[in-house]
């Protein structure tokens, strides 16, 4: 197994923030992000990596990005570590394959989440009140059940520690304004809705995803990762059967681990033993080989 990066201590560059798996350092005109193996899960970060994860989130970002290029521009400028700028070379060896030089950019205060499917948070919301963010759905849907349209459901952007907060698209109007929240609506849609069709072609079925976008010069820009194991719900298409939980390339195996747990879901995180560890890589590394591997 690779050796792991959980945090990162780079003495000559600039560290801005440091988010639940990325460290993003300023470098003047832009940003480094670098991916570490730290991953999160119900909002709180876990005391021990997962080897080789930062790889897999960003060689899938990079792959989705030029994808979505067509649709929305992204703050991607390299991930070739060559072509960062002389202040990082001392860490080449370090965030190879594992960083990205992006533009900086204004994020938005709303974390853009798309459902194709009726799972997790969605679930319970639905069963709970028959709607999700503010819309009504249709009685008898079933769990992990295809929504009769993708929906666009928003939330929060919630500090590391604090949980996200499912709002209605009127919040994001009055947070935004209409044209930017009607823009990140329909590009979110769209995404999603080009994501869902190549996936299927490669046996996956993406549940739901999130999206963050910031503004450069005032136009709409994709920001930090994109469709990964980390921000989406990946279910194998070939075992997918509505009516409960799905088998998943995600870190929804995490979760379930840490439900049977006696954890209140606050600091500290319980140590993730070994075997939980070496799994969740293997579904991270398998939906990445389904995905980006030339057929």
């Amino acid at each position: 197994m690779e050796a792991s990066l959980y945090d990162t201590v780079f003495p000559d560059l600039h560290l801005l923030r440091q988010g639940k798996v990325r460290d993003i350092y300023d470098l003047g005109d832009n940003l480094l992000m670098v991916a570490t193996d730290r991953i999160s899960a119900f909002d709180v970060v876990m005391p021990n990596p997962v080897p080789g994860k930062g790889r897999i989130l960003t060689k899938m970002s990079r792959f989705w990005f030029e994808m979505m290029e067509s649709i929305i521009p992204n703050h991607l400028i390299a991930a070739d570590v060559e072509q960062f700028p002389g202040a990082c070379r001392p860490y080449i060896d370090i965030i190879r394959g594992r960083s990205m030089l992006v533009r900086k950019a204004e994020p938005l205060s709303v974390e853009c989440i798309v459902r194709g499917y009726l799972s997790g948070s969605g679930w319970k919301s639905y069963l709970e009140s028959g709607s999700l963010c503010g819309i009504r759905l249709p009685e008898g849907l079933q769990e992990s059940g295809r929504l009769p349209e993708p929906l666009f459901t928003p939330s929060t952007k919630a500090d590391m520690g604090a949980h996200d907060e499912n709002i209605s698209f009127e919040r994001v109007e009055d947070m935004l304004g209409k044209d930017l929240a009607s823009r990140l609506k329909d590009v979110s849609l769209a995404v999603y809705k080009k994501a869902v069709g190549f996936a299927e072609s490669r046996g996956i079925v993406i549940a739901d995803t999130k999206f963050e976008f910031g503004l450069i010069d005032g136009e709409l820009v994709l920001i930090d990762e994109i469709l990964t194991p980390d921000s989406s719900r990946f279910w194998p298409k070939d075992t997918y059967q509505p009516g409960g939980p799905q088998k998943s390339f995600d870190k929804q195996y995490v979760r379930d681990y840490l439900l049977s747990l006696d954890w209140n879901q606050k600091p500290p995180a319980p140590v993730l033993p070994p075997e939980v560890v070496e799994n969740t890589r293997r579904k991270y590394d398998e939906a990445l080989r389904r995905l980006t591997e030339t057929v």
